[in-house]
């Protein structure tokens, strides 16, 4: 089974082969792509393509990215499936993966994540909001292939509901032992959302892109 296969991708700013970059935005549960393309205005680059996939049933897998990866499936591989297929797209497009930034909030960060463990390589930067690499308690990742300097971002809050700190620090460990220059902040009792300096950072992504 493929749920997300065929679900839309929502495109905004530039096409692909006239643009500066690309950003691939995935949304969290019970949300859309609609919803974290407001993100977009705030980035501040202009030139860029910004592409969203849709989760069937707005959700990529069932339960908490804390549970044992086999009891999220067929969501987990299948969201991970259609990810590469936009990876791919886009690089058949003529972008270079160093132009690509990859970024989440909430469950679809927790995908950019393990995305990006899978597929390692140099991007333009990975932004992950609220969320960490997937897999229960005492998970040991495969950490084979490099970064090469790729920027990752992890920003939470210190008391999110959803998201133990230590899942995000796990998952800088992770990042920086493969090779990525990792960027990470807890921020006092923010909640389950994303705010302006996790934004900024993103634009600092885009802008480095831009002006090479």
């Amino acid at each position: 089974m493929d749920p997300h296969g065929n679900q839309p991708v929502v495109r905004a700013g530039a096409p692909i082969d006239r643009s500066r970059g690309v950003v691939i935005l995935v949304h969290g549960r019970n949300a859309s792509p609609r919803n974290i393309l407001e993100l977009v205005p705030l980035f501040g680059p202009a030139d860029f393509s910004y592409l969203a996939p849709a989760a069937a049933n707005s959700t990529w897998y069932p339960y908490s990215f804390l549970v044992d990866r086999a009891r999220n499936e067929p969501g987990l591989s299948s969201g991970l499936s259609k990810l590469n297929d936009l990876v791919d797209e886009v690089v058949a497009a003529g972008m270079r993966k160093d132009r690509i930034v990859l970024a989440g909030f909430s469950q679809g960060a927790c995908l950019v994540s393990e995305f990006a463990l899978r597929h390692p390589g140099r991007y333009g930067g990975v932004a992950v909001y609220s969320g960490g690499l997937i897999g229960p308690p005492g998970t040991t990742w495969d950490e084979r292939g490099a970064f090469d300097g790729t920027p990752v971002f992890l920003g939470c809050s210190d008391v999110d509901p959803h998201i133990p700190q230590k899942r995000v620090e796990e998952t800088a460990a992770v990042f920086t032992r493969m090779g990525a220059v990792v960027t990470k902040r807890f921020y006092p009792g923010m909640g389950h959302v994303i705010n302006d300096d996790e934004v900024a950072f993103a634009g600092t992504l885009l802008n480095a892109i831009a002006e090479t």
